[in-house]
């Protein structure tokens, strides 16, 4: 075991010098969950809107809660009719994102009380059945979502008891899975949506994976939450290839295995990732400066990536308690931080060979080719370089660069009127 480990290690070291995916993907999308600020944020509910589409959001990931919805039995569970459900609290913010055109990625979560004898809801469901007839309600009533996640992060207990894969598959992944393609066959699900590493009291995303796997899992995408665990961790440096945890630093990691136990058609989804930014941070904090440069970083990262589709970023506003997330693109009082821009015009530096330098970027507002222009800061002032160029249909640029280290580039979107953040190369 310790060689197959080592061997591994070496493997994906490698991976780490060679972009994995070199052509990218230009079907990638980039998303944001922020559960709280969507449905209760101090803004209007028409600007919360407006500000997604100012950053470009692709697609929003939301908690659907079993438990909120059901507040009693239904008597016809998979008619969203029934009078025990109770949809008021997401039409209105559902509607809304269905009107501007923005995706939605529902996570369904929570078991009611009447369903596992009055637990909490991190206590799984006492049948196969009652959740799989909540997703096929679900998703009869918002028949324009045809992404959905099973659970959020059921590998730890705080969010599943018991925290077995056996089970997970058996009561809730494979029971909801066959409840969506019922309602609708074009419905895409993941399952997993492991939190990145082991807890005290928790299981492995490796171990959960494998388990999943030998339970004959159903599945589309396989969901994993990579944030960083580690001190100076980056989207693709700091991770432990040794260990059984799953960071986007070793992104490659959860690749091979899904690969291994799922098949090479099943897909990847980054369902939660995000940077605390310090201050205001208490924890795992870095300035806001390079919270923005790994905002493109990731980006970067994922569109390099094979088999990955999705990369949700997590929060759109930082939380008001320090010692809570701070990982949003506005302060807890609305202002705006770096990394705002960081998420609506990405810009990252892909490979350097001398003063060869290939950059990478996307202009993600609106849709179809846009506008742009690249500027140095040369001779104390920031100068253009070359003309208007217009990026692919999905809004990508990608440019060689006579630049060398220490050289510092910017994007400008004409019609957003911004920048991106500075791009430092090394």
């Amino acid at each position: 075991m310790r060689i197959q480990l080592a061997a591994l290690a070496a493997v994906m070291s490698v991976a780490l010098l060679v972009p994995f995916g070199a052509q990218g993907s230009s079907h990638v999308q980039y998303g944001v969950q922020d559960d709280a600020w969507l449905l209760y944020g101090p803004e209007a509910p028409a600007k919360r809107i407006e500000i997604l589409q100012q950053l470009g959001v692709d697609i929003v990931r939301l908690t659907l809660r079993w438990d909120a919805v059901a507040q009693s039995v239904p008597t016809d569970a998979r008619n969203p009719s029934d009078p025990a459900y109770h949809w008021d609290l997401y039409d209105p913010v559902l509607q809304r994102l269905h009107a501007a055109h923005i995706g939605v990625l529902i996570s369904l979560w929570g078991t009611p009380p009447w369903a596992n004898e009055g637990q909490q809801p991190n206590f799984m469901p006492n049948d196969a059945t009652s959740l799989a007839s909540f997703a096929y309600a679900a998703s009869t009533k918002y028949p324009w979502i045809t992404r959905w996640t099973v659970w959020n992060e059921p590998n730890v207990r705080l969010f599943l008891i018991p925290n077995s894969p056996s089970l997970y598959v058996s009561r809730l992944l494979n029971p909801a899975y066959r409840g969506l393609k019922s309602a609708n066959p074009r419905n895409l699900v993941a399952g997993g949506v492991t939190s990145p590493r082991k807890t005290p009291s928790g299981v492995s995303p490796i171990a959960w994976i494998r388990g999943m796997g030998t339970a004959h899992a159903l599945l589309d995408a396989y969901a994993q939450n990579p944030y960083p665990v580690r001190p100076h961790e980056t989207p693709s440096s700091g991770g432990c290839w040794r260990c059984t945890e799953i960071t986007m630093a070793t992104l490659p990691k959860l690749i091979t295995e899904v690969k291994q136990r799922f098949g090479t058609q099943t897909r990847i989804w980054l369902t939660e990732y995000g940077y605390n930014s310090k201050p205001p941070s208490k924890w795992l904090g870095v300035s806001n400066t390079l919270q923005a440069r790994y905002v493109s970083d990731a980006a970067l990262r994922v569109y390099l990536a094979s088999h990955v589709d999705l990369l949700i970023n997590f929060l759109v506003r930082d939380e008001p308690d320090a010692r809570k997330w701070t990982s949003g693109f506005l302060t807890s009082r609305g202002k705006v931080k770096p990394s705002f821009s960081a998420f609506a015009l990405p810009f990252a530096e892909v490979s350097r060979h001398g003063v060869r330098t290939s950059v990478w970027g996307q202009v993600r507002p609106r849709s179809g080719r846009q506008p742009y222009r690249l500027q140095q800061f040369r001779d104390g002032h920031w100068q253009w370089v070359g003309g208007t160029r217009l990026t692919t249909p999905g809004g990508f640029l990608r440019r060689v660069v006579s630049v060398g280290r220490g050289s510092r580039l910017r994007i400008w979107s004409p019609r957003d009127r911004r920048y991106s953040g500075i791009l430092t190369i090394t």
